[in-house]
């Protein structure tokens, strides 16, 4: 299908999935469904779900495999706190992960927005965001709609940066046998106690929220449900790829870097912390019998290069949950 004219791959894309999600039925409030899809080129589509939960609908982008003739695993990407671009997702505007994936056996989602949201299910709607049910999209609206409507075949990885990384990881504790693997870059994960809680708030107020929506006052017990930390044993069965650099400047770090003393000096003291985050959980899992694959790197700032080495770094631990048996 490669070299169609875009317009006949999103009127024939758009047909076949708005057709197959329409017929596609869900028990109880979680009935999303495809309203529409546009694409961008034959193999990544912009699709619009329209979300019960969420009250309204939402950009959620797909990457195809190439051989789309039978199911296939789903991998899902979420974002850092910031996003570079309105409309897109910050692992295609630049995370690489078109480029990346073009030669893999998988699906990719891509949720589009939640910069800022901790993918999780706010208490209250937000006057900023409005209606933020972010846990409730991903683990139980966006699976079986998917799977239907793109070939999935049931077994899920999660990966995020930053921000996306405790969401990965909340989410893979929080939801079950849903996500086999989960990859976790450059990631703090406490929530419950005063730093943690001083960070996430930090977070959530920088896109302009308000973080007493999101999980309460500080006294509130979704703090401690969301602590990844405190819930590890829930990684238990679980692939699990934990990555932080040391906070020096690496390779990455060039004359043609923009805003390199940014980069270099702020992105390397927030990198030094995500470390010791990580290797706080490290301990944590170590305590709990639980087996993973961790990469300190000797270098590496909290930017999005080092992400995109991570991605290919952690690929064969990620796939090694997914590839379907021989």
């Amino acid at each position: 299908m490669t070299g169609w004219p875009r317009l006949l791959t999103a009127v024939m894309f758009g047909a076949a999935f708005v057709a197959a999600s329409a017929g596609f039925g869900h028990s109880g409030p979680f009935e999303a469904r495809i309203a529409r899809v546009q694409a961008v080129t034959d193999r990544w589509l912009q699709v619009y779900v329209d979300s019960p939960a969420m009250g309204r609908e939402l950009q959620v982008d797909v990457l195809l495999p190439a051989d789309r003739t039978r199911p296939h695993p789903t991998v899902y990407l979420l974002e850092g706190g910031d996003n570079l671009r309105p409309g897109e997702n910050d692992w295609t505007a630049q995370g690489g992960a078109v480029e990346f994936f073009a030669d893999k056996d998988v699906t990719v989602v891509l949720p589009v927005g939640g910069a800022g949201s901790f993918y999780t299910d706010w208490h209250n709607d937000d006057p900023v965001h409005g209606r933020q049910k972010w846990e409730t999209l991903l683990t139980r609206e966006l699976p079986p709609l998917l799977d239907e409507a793109f070939g999935g075949n049931g077994a899920n990885a999660i990966v995020g940066p930053s921000m996306g990384a405790h969401a990965a990881l909340a989410l893979a504790e929080r939801s079950g046998p849903l996500y086999r693997a989960v990859g976790a870059f450059s990631g703090c994960y406490q929530t419950s106690d005063q730093l943690g809680q001083t960070a996430t708030r930090y977070i959530v107020e920088s896109k302009r929220g308000d973080a007493e929506n999101m999980w309460g006052p500080p006294d509130d017990a979704d703090w401690v449900a969301h602590d990844v930390v405190v819930h590890a044993p829930a990684l238990r069965g679980k692939t699990v790829y934990l990555s932080a650099g040391s906070g020096l400047s690496g390779p990455h770090e060039t004359l043609d870097t923009p805003n390199l003393p940014d980069v270099a000096i702020n992105g390397g003291l927030l990198e030094a912390v995500t470390a010791q985050c990580t290797r706080t959980l490290q301990a944590r899992l170590r305590e709990a019998g639980i087996v993973a694959t961790y990469d300190y790197t000797p270098q590496g700032t909290h930017s999005w290069p080092y992400w995109v080495d991570q991605l290919a770094a952690s690929w064969p631990t990620v796939w090694g949950a997914l590839a379907p048996p021989r």
